[in-house]
Order: C-alpha cells, then structure tokens, then sequence
C-alpha cells in the first residue's frame, strides 16, 4: 500500500492476543485501525489476572520455546527480548497414585508402567511422529489408531488412552492422528543445547508485557482501542460489511475483521447468508475450567504432570514457576489445574466452592505433603470455546480467512491447523491474515 495515499479503515472486533496481533501487522502496513473489546483488559486467553495481593500474573497457562522463531521475532521488534527468559524444566507421569519423572534416558528406559518392549514402542511413536513431514496423511488416521499402531495396545491403554479420555471429555474417537503428531513434534522442540534438557520460557510480566508493546505501537500509528465496548452487530448492506452496531449507533469502516470463535462470531452476524451460518455450525469447541492455585512453596517442581488416573477431575498438572521464576510473580508459586470440558458440561456449571473442594480432596491423595494452609488463593477460571475440534477429513470445515461477504474477514483460532494454538502459531497466523486483508482492500 502506499504510504501517502489515506489509509484504510479497519476494525477488528476482539482485543484478545488474536486482535491485538492482527492490529500491530495492520497498522505496520499504514491500515487504521480500531479494536473493540467487550471486556475491560486485553489478551482474552491470554490476557492478565490481577491476585488480591496486587500480583498480576497470566489467567490461563503458556509457556515459550526457545523454537518460537516468530514470536521471539516479534518481541525483538517491540523491544521486550530482553524480557524473554527460558529455564529448565522437568515432566512426570502420575500412574497408579505414584509420580514418576520422565526426563532422561534412564528415567524411560525404568518407567514402570511399561514392559522393555513397550517402552520401546513409545520411544518408537514419538521419533516416528517428529519425522513426519507429510501431516496430511495423517488426517484420515484415528489418533488411537495410529498409536496402536506404533506403540502397541498396552502402551494405548496405560498411557494415551487415559490422557486422551481426560482431554476430550471422554469423546475422542473422531481425532485425526494430527492431534497427536502436533504435540509430539512440539514437545521435541522443548529440548535444546548440547544437553537436550527440556527448557521452557516467559516473558517478564506474562503476556501482558507482549499486549502492552503492540498495544503502545498500535496507538503510536493512530489506532484506537475500545474496552468495555461489546459490538452488537456486523453491518451487512447487498452482500458487502459496511460498519458495526455499537451502542445503537452505526460507526462506518472500510472492512471489518473478527477474531473470536465461531459460536460468538455468528451472534454479530444475524444477515450473512444462511449457509455461511450452517457452515460455521459445524465448528466444534473444547471448553475448561481450569482453577489456578497460587501457593507458598512449590507443589511437586514438575512442570507439567501428565495424569493418567481417569478418576482425577483435572486433565493434568501445570506449574509455570517450574520456570518462571516467583520474584516475577510476587513471590507466588503457580499451578494451574485444567479440566477440559464440552461446552455444556455439567463441569460447566459446578460452583467455585465445588470445584475447589474436589480439586483439593484429589491433591491431597496425591501429595501426601500437600496442605490447604499452603494455598494463598484458589481462582476458578471458566471459558466455553477454547480448543477448537477437528474431526477424521475434516479439513474442508475450517473456515477461510475472506467470508462470503465481501469486506468481512475472519481471524480464529479454528483456522490454525495442525499447529497448537499458542503464542508462536498466534503471532505467525495474526500477520498472514493482516497481510491478506490489507492485499484485499478496496
């Protein structure tokens, strides 16, 4: 675009990590923009938790890998890369009451829930999964199919098959092998150096550190942002998105982009065509509950500690100041406690205080040294759509970044695939699709 002709006009509905990134690569390509946000702060997801002791801390878990090219690029550009620091951390796997680590070779090769033979086998699926190159061809192969295939049965049912019940809320037959194979090939990437140790990274300040830097460059380019202020419709007139309701009153725009998922995005949009609707229908969401327990004193230094008791109400055990030092989060030690639901979930609609009373019974059963004087706060954290689901051939489902309606753009999570929604794929998505719309602007 050329940077004496006036700029365009864009607002992008959704000041989450999403927004916020769609607007710093927009405004760097001379486009204006403004962001509406229905909430008070920014960062959606990944957005910032202030604790009754003042301590401001990440509302929902994230970690950085030192293979984050982009987003590491990014934060150099804002000027926060001195901000950026990686640890080294350590995983386990609660099995039968016991924790066992898993982080070096003689850690796997004793692993006890495993035969020789079989720890092999998974040994086998994770270096068969980080070769593949080729991720389509796993989109018409069932997760569990796959790993059968490669670990063997036992492997399935003491290890993968628990983890894939308590992620899936119990439904995971229609999982493409993709789902897996994404994570594997990621995890390789946690391990870096000479030494191959697992290593993790943060930034000083959560993510709010990231939102703040492109914020600030945002408004220094003359963009506008809009908290507090829900967006009550997407203005459609003979096919083409012309403005937004807001409060009544129509503000006009040159385009209009969304980044919030599906079910929330179709509210906004009650004159799209109907077959737009019905496809954006078939998008399916993960939810989660997902308290965070702030603590005196570490809980069991793992980073993360994968369960596979299917009696346990939580998916898995993360606790960021396994990496992330206390000093930068006042001291505090946290652990985060993810439930990954169904939308409608009757986990959905469990009170704070029942959630909290379970999730502390299960801890005690599994740290013996574990005692609720050790817990500072307990914060119950709830969204509906958080994961977007992609079913056996499914691919065709994932909705484009241009809709039907000219001038209306579509920036989600669901549009991220194979790769992990998280702060890397985010900043790599936010800047193709700002390229793409400043490219289709009239």
């Amino acid at each position: 675009m050329d940077a004496m002709t006036t700029p365009k006009h864009v607002a992008i509905l959704g000041g989450g990590i999403m927004g916020v990134t769609l607007g710093y690569y927009l405004a760097r390509q001379n486009v204006k923009v403004e962001i509406f946000e229905a909430s008070p702060v920014l960062g959606g997801l990944a957005g910032p938790l202030i604790l009754p002791d003042g301590a401001e801390v990440d509302r929902f878990y994230h970690a950085i890998l030192s293979s984050d090219s982009k987003l590491a690029e990014l934060c150099a550009e804002l000027g926060i890369a001195d901000q950026l620091r990686f640890n080294e951390t350590k995983t386990s796997f609660y099995y039968k009451k016991k924790l066992y680590s898993m982080n070096n070779i003689i850690e796997f090769l004793s692993f006890p829930p495993l035969g020789w033979i079989d720890r092999f086998r998974l040994g086998l699926t994770v270096l068969a999964a980080q070769q593949i190159k080729d991720w389509q061809s796993l989109e018409s192969i069932s997760v569990e199919k796959w790993l059968v295939d490669w670990g063997g049965p036992t492997t399935f049912k003491n290890i993968w098959r628990p983890m894939l019940k308590a992620k899936f809320d119990g439904g995971f037959e229609n999982t493409p092998a993709t789902y897996i194979w994404s994570r594997l090939v990621r995890m390789k990437s946690t391990r870096g150096g000479a030494s191959q140790k697992e290593r993790a990274g943060y930034l000083i300040g959560g993510y709010a550190t990231l939102l703040k830097a492109m914020a600030q460059k945002i408004e220094q380019a003359g963009g506008i942002f809009h908290l507090r202020t829900p967006v009550q419709e997407v203005l459609i007139e003979n096919g083409r998105a012309i403005g937004l309701k807001i409060n009544g009153a129509t503000r006009r725009f040159d385009a209009v982009a969304a980044t919030m998922q599906a079910p929330i995005f179709q509210r906004l949009i009650p004159n799209a065509p109907a077959d737009y609707h019905a496809f954006l229908n078939q998008t399916q969401y993960l939810g989660i509950v997902c308290p965070l327990m702030v603590l005196d004193r570490p809980l069991s230094g793992y980073w993360t500690v994968n369960i596979t008791d299917e009696a346990s109400p939580f998916t898995g055990i993360i606790e960021t100041t396994s990496y992330i030092d206390p000093q930068h989060v006042g001291g505090h030690h946290l652990v985060y406690l993810p439930k990954y639901t169904q939308p409608g979930s009757e986990w959905q609609k469990k009170s704070d205080d029942e959630i909290k009373e379970m999730w502390l019974q299960n801890l005690e059963a599994m740290f013996p040294n574990f005692r609720r004087e050790q817990v500072r706060y307990f914060q119950v954290h709830r969204e509906k759509y958080v994961e977007p689901l992609h079913g056996l051939n499914e691919y065709h489902l994932i909705p484009a970044i241009e809709t039907p309606v000219k001038n209306l753009f579509l920036a989600t999570t669901a549009q991220i695939y194979p790769a992990l929604t998280n702060g890397e794929s985010v900043t790599r998505h936010g800047q193709a699709v700002a390229q793409q719309i400043a490219k289709a602007l009239p």
